[in-house]
């Protein structure tokens, strides 16, 4: 937000997502991708002809939009070595107060770099976002438009529109990242990386905090038939 000003709330909060390809979704991708000004071919996440319906297309174009700001250009805007790249990072750093030469990277799934962090520092990034300039304009997108961060029925989404004021974002490999209005941090991870205990899990922590999810308290467990098998809880 503090190169780009001009995007609106809900372009700010798609830019956070990592959507469903829903067609209202995706049309917010488009206006921010004119915005940038980029066009779906230069997104690095997914595959043509239809990169735009990745669940991380949002970011990407919110990355160029970063470049266009900066006269950065948008070819291999996804490298480690790029200047987006390395403002990502900077500013990783600065939330987690962890020197970025000790935060190890990887490439994410959409083409991105991805940093590695305990959880404690996650939690306590997002407990500092209110301190960062520009990011109370990205939580504020955020708690106004949670359908564009994942959509209905994920956790992140349940979290937001059961109570204003939180934040949420879920990840890969089974982890969920949130923030309470007075600045209380949350990092949940599921051990085996698989992301549908992850409601379940967000539920019973915060209700432990008198912050009650009963919308992911119970995730069913369906056959390939459709057939209801089981379901996943907290004993």
């Amino acid at each position: 937000m503090r190169a780009r000003p001009d995007l609106a709330e809900d372009e700010v909060a798609i830019a956070c997502a990592s959507h469903l390809a829903r067609p209202e979704q995706l049309a917010v991708v488009r206006r921010l991708l004119a915005k940038a000004p980029a066009s779906e071919d230069d997104l690095a996440c997914g595959r043509p002809p239809r990169r735009i319906e990745h669940d991380c297309s949002g970011k990407h174009a919110g990355m160029l939009a970063l470049c266009s700001a900066r006269g950065w250009p948008k070819e291999g805007f996804e490298r480690p070595e790029h200047p987006c790249q390395q403002v990502m990072l900077a500013e990783v750093a600065a939330l987690t107060e962890v020197a970025p030469g000790a935060i190890p990277t990887a490439t994410d799934g959409c083409g991105v770099v991805t940093f590695a962090l305990p959880l404690e520092r996650m939690a306590h990034a997002f407990s500092r976002l209110h301190e960062r300039e520009g990011a109370d304009v990205v939580a504020r997108s955020m708690r106004a438009y949670p359908e564009l961060v994942r959509g209905p029925g994920a956790a992140d989404t349940v979290l937001m529109q059961a109570h204003p004021g939180w934040i949420a974002k879920g990840g890969a490999e089974g982890l969920l990242c949130a923030a309470s209005p007075d600045g209380l941090g949350v990092a949940l991870k599921v051990e085996d990386g698989s992301g549908r205990a992850v409601g379940v899990a967000l539920a019973d922590f915060l209700g432990r905090l008198d912050v009650p999810l009963p919308a992911l308290e119970r995730s069913p467990v369906e056959s390939s038939r459709g057939e209801l098998v089981g379901e996943i809880r907290v004993r």
